[in-house]
């Protein structure tokens, strides 16, 4: 054997014992690493097949619930309703919406009111919370006073609000029924000036509006209109 053979043996020996040394002191280290990745994925998977079981099952319990309803079993449809409250998610919001829609049509329009109520202050949506308060004021429309829809739908009738237009027609109902034609008039004449405003929407405004002419809301907003304020002195006087 060469010289040469001899010093190369030595060495590729020499580096063997260091790989071997350099696995006996970070080998753990690696393979704790490698089962840490291993359980992170494995982890995520199941997490991820979790969470859709759970969605899908949740889907199916709600599906369920709406062709009970849809049946008139209302309470079988409130208690499928009320399971899928409990296991949270998207679908418990749907829950609530629906069961408040439920109470509303068997008649218990207070209890619905109040259950959208509970939905306007307590989802961390804030179109979510909107569109609760808006199906509030639009049952206490028949079942409530102006100042109740107001308070619920108020905060939309504002220029920025998507909401606004519904918000506007559920005050001008209340308005009518209140017996200001005037204020009713003028409710539904913004809802036909909104660009944004649906077209279907915009016909019911209008129907509305025609209504109000023929019952002489539109004279009473135009006497409203032309009539000066009067003076302050004569404000005060008895």
């Amino acid at each position: 054997m060469s010289q040469d053979n001899i010093f190369r043996e030595v060495d590729e020996e020499l580096r063997s014992e260091r790989m071997r040394t350099l696995w006996r002191r970070f080998g753990p280290y690696v393979i704790g690493a490698a089962v840490a990745v291993v359980l992170v994925v494995a982890v995520n998977e199941g997490w991820s097949w979790w969470r859709n079981s759970t969605a899908a099952q949740a889907s199916d319990e709600y599906y369920a619930a709406l062709k009970l309803a849809d049946g008139g079993d209302l309470a079988g449809a409130q208690a499928e309703l009320t399971k899928i409250e409990g296991q949270g998610g998207g679908y418990a919001t749907l829950a609530k919406f629906k069961q408040a829609a439920l109470l509303a049509k068997d008649g218990k329009k207070s209890e619905a009111v109040a259950a959208y109520d509970a939905l306007a202050s307590g989802e961390s949506n804030v179109r979510l919370r909107e569109l609760a308060l808006v199906l509030a004021g639009n049952l206490l429309v028949d079942t409530g006073t102006l100042n109740d829809v107001e308070q619920r739908v108020g905060s939309l009738n504002t220029t920025d609000s998507p909401l606004r237009n519904s918000a506007r027609e559920a005050i001008g109902l209340a308005q009518y029924k209140a017996g200001d034609l005037a204020g009713a008039k003028a409710t539904f004449d913004a809802i036909m000036t909104d660009p944004i405003a649906p077209r279907e929407l915009q016909n019911r405004a209008e129907l509305y509006i025609a209504q109000i002419v023929a019952e002489g809301g539109a004279a009473a907003a135009t006497v409203a209109a032309d009539t000066p304020a009067p003076a302050a002195d004569a404000a005060a006087a008895p």
